[in-house]
């Protein structure tokens, strides 16, 4: 007898059955998360079409049907293609951005009020815009968004240098604070330049409000491969992402490059802002609310808060964008404004919260 090389097999055979068994859950969960994005994306689908059919004046869905398939040249044809289509477009592109955005800098700066409206992002880029069309009389948004992206980057590049100056480092509450006071300069800074300009300012005057209205098919054409851009570098960056919310020297130990992580997700934001906001204009609220409902939703796993962040912002913005074509009829309440009512009671109850504590 051989005691020994009888029993020695069955080790290994077990620890595999407890791996199997430990896998399991997370197999099961995985596939929920993956079940949940597509109900984000039926969704998502779903708002789109209520987008192309309500409004100041609803339309069937049978004649939203009959005006993508067999166009008549009919009013109602041609309200659907020429504006609401557009609109429906630029919105989901918009939302996805900013959605992604708020989570890309929720997740590298570790703090729960990061968004490109409280940071100041957006104000950057919308002075860009300002100082294109006010000084320069660029009216093309694939030239006056270069000045966007700029102008975003510049905003960046202050709030962190501000959040980060000091002993105590680049706190969640140090951030906000700065990026409220940038944003607030930069706001002042667009207002003295339109007030020199009457022109410019009417023309610019729904746009600073945050709009999806006004906004041509040519726009979105010219602006989507910036937020597709953006979009698909965001998404490559959630392992990195993942390693780096251990902190930076563990990010370090686990193979991550923490500078060019930083950096790449630096342009994909600007890149992801400065599009969304030459589109729209400054829209508040949408990068700070979105992900923070997902992460209560999926957890902090990044590569599922990334998508479903991008899936459930255009969601939301397409609904404010509906509500405010609706309570005003025949006009319409712009976007910004009912996201700034939709996100402004969430942004009261995250800052009441004890801990603001990182992600």
């Amino acid at each position: 007898m051989r005691p020994a090389e009888d029993t020695e097999p069955a080790a290994p055979a077990a620890r595999t059955a407890d791996e199997r068994e430990a896998a399991a859950p997370r197999r099961g969960r995985s596939a929920a998360l993956a079940g949940g994005l597509v109900v984000a994306l039926g969704l998502l689908v779903l708002m789109a079409m209520a987008s192309v059919a309500l409004g100041a004046r609803s339309v069937p869905l049978s004649v939203v049907i009959d005006a993508l398939t067999s166009p008549d040249g009919s009013s109602d044809h041609t309200v659907i293609r020429e504006l609401r289509i557009p609109r429906t477009l630029l919105g989901i592109g918009v939302g996805a951005s900013l959605g992604l955005a708020g989570a890309l800098m929720q997740s590298l700066t570790r703090n729960p009020l990061a968004d490109p409206g409280l940071l100041g992002i957006n104000e950057g880029a919308a002075v860009g815009v300002t100082f294109a069309l006010a000084l320069l009389g660029l009216t093309d948004p694939a030239v006056y968004v270069w000045f966007a992206f700029g102008g975003a980057a510049l905003a960046s590049v202050i709030v962190y240098s501000l959040g980060a100056a000091g002993r105590s480092g680049a706190g969640p509450v140090r951030l906000t604070l700065a990026g409220v006071a940038v944003g607030m300069v930069f706001t002042a800074v667009s207002s003295a330049v339109l007030r020199m300009d009457p022109q410019t300012f009417d023309r610019m005057r729904f746009w600073l409000t945050g709009s999806l209205a006004a906004q041509s098919a040519d726009v979105l054409v010219r602006l989507a491969p910036f937020m597709a851009a953006g979009i698909v570098l965001g998404l490559l960056l959630a392992r990195p992402l993942n390693m780096l919310s251990l902190g930076d020297d563990a990010g370090k130990a686990l193979g991550v490059a923490v500078t060019r992580t930083r950096v790449l997700t630096g342009v994909a934001v600007t890149l992801l802002c400065g599009a969304a906001t030459a589109a729209a204009g400054p829209l508040w609220f949408v990068g700070l609310a979105v992900p923070h409902a997902v992460r209560a939703l999926v957890g902090q796993d990044q590569r599922w808060v990334l998508p479903y962040s991008a899936l459930a912002a255009p969601v939301l913005l397409l609904a404010a964008d509906v509500a405010g074509r609706l309570i005003a009829r025949p006009g319409e309440v712009q976007v910004g404004i009912m996201c700034a009512m939709v996100g402004a009671p969430i942004f009261i109850l995250l800052a009441r919260r004890r801990r603001l504590a990182a992600l």
